[in-house]
């Protein structure tokens, strides 16, 4: 009578104990049918639109860069805009990149977009002559404004 016990719950034990390796086995298949995989470059059309459009409105409205070196009109702006975004886009994607996810890539096309849009301010502000200072202000002027 103990061996009839015995060999049931033996059973049970080995039918449980299956089961989650089986649920764990069908996750896997599935997970592997998705084939998701994460990547933020190259961005879609839609956030390069959007780096676009901040781009106009940090030229053209007042912002940090506007009230140094002056606006630009929107129309200038918006050329100037997509210029810069293009330029570091193709800049930026010129090297294959061996990162996967696109860290690296995307930090060269924000650099390139930051070192455009000022290198483009600073001409227009010396070409138009104003009075906008085109260079990096001293660090004795620097202190001078926590005084």
């Amino acid at each position: 009578m103990t061996e009839e016990n015995t060999t049931p719950a033996t059973m049970a034990d080995e039918s449980n104990d299956s089961k989650p390796h089986d649920i764990q086995q069908e996750a896997t298949k599935k997970l592997e049918k998705l084939n998701i995989s994460f990547s933020i470059w190259p961005p879609s059309q839609r956030t390069r639109d959007a780096v676009i459009d901040r781009l106009i409105e940090t030229l053209s409205t007042p912002s940090v860069l506007s009230k140094r070196y002056g606006p630009l009109p929107s129309d200038e702006a918006s050329a100037a805009a997509r210029r810069i975004e293009d330029e570091a886009f193709s800049t930026a994607s010129s090297p294959a990149g061996a990162d996967d996810d696109g860290i690296e890539i995307l930090q060269a096309y924000s650099r390139e977009i930051s070192k455009r849009m000022l290198e483009t301010v600073k001409a227009k502000a010396a070409s138009s002559g104003s009075n906008a200072e085109i260079s990096a202000p001293s660090t004795d002027t620097a202190i001078n404004l926590f005084l």
